[in-house]
């Protein structure tokens, strides 16, 4: 299609130089798998990082030539014309370390032992992951970003940019994100994690080599979480009190279409999404608070920022709420910081950053397209 970016291919960067993690764990060596869509130009001014939320990946746009069935998970905001235009701009979406996805993570194989790192693997922070782009940034020549974009976990990334690297950063979208995630959230994350945890099969993460996948807890895992990524009001317009079969059957198997449903994706996230960086990506939510060094002071965190902001949430999102972007956007205003906020009125839940919106699409095209003119001039 014209407005797709087409093909694509995975691309590797291996880095020898140590990476010394919050937790002061040192990961010697590592790999990022990333692709990139549109063209650099003469000076390096046009980049656009994508940061993935949790159960993200570096494929964000386009298909492989050999699976063309394969589409990127924003390839509806990502391509020539589309909001985050290809034309203008050069787009760059990586897999986080410790991820799945080909970028070194706890199912990759340590080279000190000749066996997947497991529970070796260091407990990873957003501060970790965005040292690490950085990194990725440095070896493709691109001194400052147009702009770092991400929605929830990849929103918290895009902030904490503007923070550790506020001259490397013209412009944040954090979209239905937050700068901390709340006591509920926390629990959910920690309730999520123990069911994978007591899994018998997760063997203290080390169940590669028993040749055996906690399954059953990362199902359950899945199962919550896409429970709280939906808003009531989607699920009630999809799948009300349906039954499957129209009678009930008075035992604990399927009944509900809904019922059907979670048990559907969390059989499919189990299929192909790692456990331990399931417990490593939840656990870099629960971390991230720009505030911690600043005894819990947001606007002391942010005084030091220098970009623009554009902060985007969705009126039926309560995991990430439009509460929590507004606690955001009160300490870029006390700075007076550059920044433009949009609550969207979508009845999609947290998911909605993921989903074609027509007033959504509007304010990205419209903010991207200033941003174009400003790196043009």
């Amino acid at each position: 299609m014209s407005d797709s970016v087409g093909i694509v291919k995975a691309l590797r960067a291996l880095f020898d130089i140590p990476l010394t993690f919050r937790s002061g764990a040192v990961l010697p060596r590592y790999e990022l798998i990333y692709e990139t869509y549109g063209t650099l130009n003469s000076n390096k001014s046009n980049a656009i990082l994508i940061c993935h939320a949790l159960s993200g990946h570096h494929h964000v746009a386009g298909v492989y030539a050999d699976q063309t069935d394969n589409v990127g998970w924003w390839d509806n905001m990502v391509g020539p014309g589309k909001p985050i235009n290809t034309n203008n701009f050069f787009v760059i979406g990586l897999n986080n370390l410790g991820g799945c996805h080909g970028s070194t993570g706890p199912s990759s194989i340590n080279p000190e032992t000749g066996e997947p790192y497991g529970a070796s693997f260091p407990v990873i922070t957003v501060e970790d992951w965005v040292e690490s782009q950085a990194r990725l940034a440095d070896r493709l020549g691109i001194l400052c970003f147009a702009a770092v974009i991400g929605g929830s976990l990849g929103g918290m990334q895009a902030l904490q940019w503007s923070l550790a690297y506020p001259d490397r950063v013209r412009h944040v979208l954090a979209i239905a994100s937050a700068p901390r995630l709340t006591a509920q959230n926390i629990a959910f994350n920690d309730v999520a994690r123990n069911a994978i945890l007591t899994d018998p099969d997760f063997h203290g993460g080390n169940y590669y080599q028993h040749g055996v996948v906690p399954t059953r807890g990362l199902r359950l895992a899945r199962m919550l979480g896409h429970i709280t990524y939906l808003s009531d009001d989607a699920m009630a317009d999809k799948f009300g009190r349906q039954l499957q079969t129209g009678n009930y059957n008075y035992g604990y198997e399927v009944e509900f279409q809904i019922e059907s449903y979670l048990r559907y994706q969390g059989d499919k996230f189990a299929a192909y999404f790692d456990a331990n960086t399931y417990l490593l990506m939840t656990k870099a939510l629960d971390y991230f608070d720009p505030a911690q060094d600043y005894s819990g002071d947001l606007n002391k965190a942010f005084s030091h920022a220098r970009a623009a902001f554009l902060v985007i949430s969705f009126t039926t999102d309560w995991r990430f709420s439009p509460k929590r972007s507004r606690e955001l956007i009160r300490p870029l205003l006390h700075n007076k910081h550059p920044v433009s906020y949009a609550e969207i009125t979508s009845n999609h839940g947290h998911d909605s950053f993921l989903m074609e919106h027509s007033h959504y699409f509007d304010v990205v095209r419209a903010y991207l397209a200033n941003v174009n003119r400003e790196i043009s001039i």
